[in-house]
This record gives C-alpha cells, structure tokens and sequence, in this order.
C-alpha cells in the first residue's frame, strides 16, 4: 500500500494558490485514475483510492491546514499499516523556480512548516515531489520573493503561471506512477 499526501489548505479561498499545488496535483492524480475525494473525519482530511499495477494507492488532502499535516498523515498510515516507505509527500517549493521539479527521498524542512511538521509526526524519511512556486531566479540564484512570502506562497496564480503549472502535470504524474511501481528516482525535472 501507498499514501500520497498533497499539502494545501482547505477551503474555497485558498485553490488556486502556490501552497495548495499538492492539492492541486491530488485532484490530478485522482481524476487520471477515476476516484473521488471525500471527507474523512477519522483521518482529518479528504482521502480517495485507487489501484494501480497490483498495489492500492491512498490519497490525502489534509483538512488540517498546511502546518499541521502531520496529524492526518500519521492516522491514515496507522489505519493502512503504512510504512513510511510508502508515503510520498507533494508540496510546492519557493526556493525552485516555476517551471522545476524535484524529488527528494528524506532530509531536512528546507523552512517548509508542513514539512517540518510530518518530520516531526511520522520521521524524515518519506518521498517528496517539490514543485517550484518561486520567481524566475535573480542573477544570484535566487527565487525566492523578496518582500511578503506569507502572501506570495497564499497568492493565486495569474494565467500564464497556471499554464507552466498544468504543463508540469504528466511529468508529476509520471513521478507518482514511478514511486508507486517502487521506481522512485531522485532528479530534477524542468519545463523547456
């Protein structure tokens, strides 16, 4: 069995925005193998499933808002009997520019709160796919925004940003495939 957890905040205000680009590829992921999210009180969060290649996948949108994720992840896994090999975790990254994918098997929070919460529920060592929500990099290398980040990570997308973000999807989706199939790969993945 596998769990994929999307980081995102729950709600109608927050879709569309960087730090619910887990969500966002949940909702991907669900609807390319026809199953449907509902809510789940005993796990905090809304869980869908599927089965793909001889294993059933778990997905997971937390309705504990993205610092707190840890707290769901940890009730799903201890339900399914989940290892923490078998978690995946999809999350935005500021400090990678749109357009950038990486995964990532452990280490640390990188200052990313939601991860730094399921490290400290259920460990460090799951799967990531970071998905870069940051500015086009600055002569430095840096993607980050230099003013406000709490409203930058909370700020929708404008349409030319969406469409870099919906061209990044058969690439994510392939990743998760690859984790489930248990090819996970640590790379780095960036649009043209």
């Amino acid at each position: 069995m596998k769990l994929i957890v999307g980081l995102g905040n729950p709600g109608a205000e927050y879709v569309g925005t960087r730090h619910n680009f887990g969500f966002f590829m949940l909702d991907q992921l669900a609807a390319a193998h026809g199953a449907g999210f509902h809510l789940e009180k005993k796990f905090s969060g809304e869980v869908a499933s599927y089965d793909y290649d001889g294993e059933r996948v778990y997905l997971l949108k937390p309705t504990t808002f993205y610092n707190l994720v840890g707290e769901a992840a940890q009730k799903v896994m201890a339900y399914y009997h989940i290892d923490i090999s078998g978690v995946l975790v999809i999350h935005d990254e500021m400090a990678l520019p749109l357009g950038t994918v990486r995964t990532r098997l452990g280490g640390s929070d990188a200052g990313n709160n939601g991860i730094k919460n399921l490290i400290n529920v259920i460990g460090p060592n799951f799967a990531r796919v970071r998905i870069g929500s940051g500015q086009t990099a600055t002569h430095d290398g840096d993607t980050q925004p230099d003013h406000d980040r709490c409203g930058y990570v909370l700020g929708k997308l404008n349409q030319h940003d969406g469409g870099i973000l919906s061209a990044e999807v058969p690439t994510i989706l392939e990743v998760i495939d690859d984790f489930v199939r248990g090819k996970f790969t640590v790379s780095t993945y960036r649009l043209n």
